[in-house]
């Protein structure tokens, strides 16, 4: 979509797709601040549920002010930009992959995730403190990071096998590999245990 002039006010901005945002944004960089606003709280949810708060807030800067500095390089046809902000936060938190699984190693050995106390709603209470969520974190800390990276935007943040691919920038083939082999991992993990309701669980599903 070809944005409209750049000159026009930042409130007609809302009714822009991000793509439109983004180009005009090149001239006129406080535009930029609709996609922030747009997108921020997924990239922190996102960024927070597997690093902890701390380092979440870092990654959310860090992913805006990438995104800020490359934005004249962004497609503009594409309407939707959280696979790219997906890519950018997944390549940041890469940067912390011990921590993650020191994260999940904790809940394994003590059945208290210290990530998911901030979350309160049905949606993102994915781990709760039984055996159920011991067993899923063993097997999250166990996967190589490329698959877990696939299971958790395709399983937690809802993005297509087109949008995981496209964020990670790899074939939507490879996507669907490492998803069907972590799904494999996790059955294996969690047997008859496999909760059926939950985000996550829902890539258990062939």
């Amino acid at each position: 979509m070809t944005a409209p002039s750049w000159m026009d006010s930042e409130s007609v901005a809302g009714s822009w797709d991000d793509g439109a945002v983004i180009e005009a944004s090149v001239h006129d960089p406080e535009l930029f601040a609709e996609l922030f606003r747009r997108h921020a709280p997924h990239i922190h949810r996102y960024a927070l549920r597997r690093l902890g708060a701390d380092t979440a807030e870092d990654v959310v800067a860090d992913t805006f002010l990438t995104a800020f500095q490359q934005r004249d390089r962004y497609q503009r046809d594409r309407a939707d930009a959280r696979p790219w902000l997906y890519g950018i936060a997944t390549n940041l938190i890469s940067r912390h992959r011990r921590f993650e699984v020191r994260q999940y190693r904790a809940l394994a050995r003590t059945g208290i995730d210290p990530l998911t106390e901030p979350f309160t709603d049905g949606v993102d209470d994915r781990l709760s403190a039984d055996s159920e969520s011991r067993q899923l974190a063993t097997a999250l800390a166990r996967l190589p990071a490329a698959h877990r990276d696939v299971l958790l935007l395709v399983g937690w943040e809802n993005l297509s096998y087109e949008q995981a691919a496209d964020a990670l920038g790899v074939p939507v083939g490879t996507v669907r590999s490492r998803l069907s082999r972590a799904r494999g991992t996790l059955r294996r993990a969690l047997g008859d245990q496999a909760p059926q309701s939950r985000p996550v669980s829902r890539e258990f599903q062939s």
